[in-house]
């Protein structure tokens, strides 16, 4: 038996750091090439860890809450080489779920690797009733309420995919308001602030401290993760690029009138449809009447430029258990009104569930964010970085209206709009913005 060092790996994102969420073995376990060890937390994304190695965990070098450089040792394995074989770790493919996951730097995908037999929690499992699901299917489709019984399944030898439970998944409206979870009862405690988080701490809830006022009815909790992320993004957007932000009240009754109509419509039984979807397709609209909106401020050696992009990667703002997520649909602009349902579908459950690659959340254009979910009525939005605009749609609630010199109740929405004033000036934006609730409120308009 020889001792392997396993190092954080670079999950291919840029990134120097991870967190070890939740260790999937212990001492002592018998583990097989590409089996999860471990789930890490990037600045963008959850990731399982797969074992480079086959033989018996040794010793879990970093316990659970720790941030880890990458190239520090995690875990130890104690392995025994085949006769005359080599004791570095073969290529593997990391394990993910069906529909995507994100490739390790290091590990490859092993072209010339041999196959390997399925581990239990990957092959599809038959229920009582007959259903063909693997456990990562099962477990999405519990968690959004989805009767698998129900399910029509599309994959091969009438396995339920991820595709088929999303698709039927019609309790989900596109980025809905997340439910918030009641106050915990490791959160209202102080605790001491050991070096690693306690490894029996419960998964999404954070060791508290004291803080250094020695003031034991406050707490302090470590910035890191999704939060660190988005704060240093906020803080270098908000003092780099000047923000301006116009918004406008509009009269969005045709467009509750389409969703409606929409909703009815067999063509999109198994899609869900939401206001969201007629904003998306305004802005992609407006977007290309006033191309800068969806430009960008670019520093060179030489000196600043302006990148303006002649297509539309749709950022949407998600609340995700995570954190501000910000994932965006390549090309949105070539989709058609289905296609980018069908879009704005499949970003918002990957979303919730946690499995958002970090591709998605990279190469944004112009971002969308519906504050209505919440309630809002209106907001003035912070632009994501490497972009010139942002849109936020307020509630649609109805409201008393003036049509035709008569008051009337309408479905009315306000739309706000942040610009980067070096790239767009307020004309520019107005205009956009304009466009945007023209649509809103004449949806007809998208008809070319």
């Amino acid at each position: 038996m020889s001792t392997q060092n396993f190092t954080l790996p670079d999950v291919g994102e840029g990134l120097t750091e991870a967190e070890i969420v939740a260790w999937k073995v212990a001492p002592g376990d018998t583990v097989a090439i590409n089996d999860v060890v471990c789930e890490i937390e990037t600045a963008k994304s959850l990731v399982e860890l797969p074992s480079p190695y086959a033989g018996v965990v040794g010793e879990l070098l970093a316990a659970e809450g720790t941030t880890v450089e990458v190239g520090a040792p995690i875990i130890t394995f104690l392995t025994e080489p085949a006769a005359g074989a080599p004791t570095a770790p073969a290529p593997a493919a990391p394990a993910a779920e069906e529909g995507g996951g994100s490739v390790l730097v290091g590990y490859g995908t092993g072209g010339g690797a041999t196959s390997r037999r399925k581990r239990p929690a990957e092959r599809p499992v038959r229920s009582s009733v007959g259903v063909i699901a693997k456990p990562p299917i099962r477990k999405l489709a519990r968690d959004l309420g989805v009767d698998l019984t129900a399910v029509a399944a599309t994959g091969a030898d009438g396995e339920v995919t991820r595709d088929d439970v999303m698709k039927h998944a019609s309790q989900a409206s596109v980025f809905r308001n997340i439910e918030t979870p009641e106050w915990g009862t490791v959160r209202e405690e102080t605790v001491p602030a050991p070096q690693a988080a306690p490894a029996g701490l419960a998964r999404g809830l954070t060791a508290t401290r004291p803080s250094a006022a020695g003031d034991d009815r406050t707490e302090s909790i470590p910035v890191k993760g999704v939060r660190k992320a988005t704060s240093s993004a906020m803080v270098q957007s908000a003092y780099s690029a000047p923000h301006v932000t116009v918004w406008k009240e509009i009269d969005a009754t045709r467009t509750m009138d389409l969703v409606k109509r929409l909703k009815a419509s067999p063509d999109y039984a198994d899609i869900k449809v939401s206001p969201l979807l007629i904003m998306a397709r305004a802005v992609i609209w407006a977007a290309r009447r006033t191309p800068m909106v969806n430009a960008a401020w670019i520093e060179t050696e030489s000196g600043a430029e302006i990148a303006v992009r002649h297509y539309v990667n749709l950022g949407i703002a998600a609340a995700t258990p995570r954190g501000l997520l910000v994932p965006n649909i390549k090309d949105a602009q070539d989709l058609s009104m289905k296609e980018l349902a069908r879009a704005l579908n499949r970003l918002t459950l990957t979303a919730r569930d946690g499995k958002t690659p970090p591709a998605d959340q990279q190469g944004g254009t112009i971002t969308i964010t519906n504050i209505g979910v919440f309630g809002m009525d209106a907001g003035t939005p912070i632009i994501n970085p490497g972009e010139a605009g942002i849109v936020a749609m307020g509630t649609i609630s109805q409201k008393p209206w003036v049509v035709d010199g008569e008051v009337r109740p309408r479905w009315v929405t306000t739309v706000a709009g942040s610009f980067d004033h070096r790239v767009i000036d307020g004309d520019g934006m107005s205009r956009f913005i304009a466009d945007v609730a023209s649509i809103l409120e004449e949806p007809a308009l998208l008809v070319d």
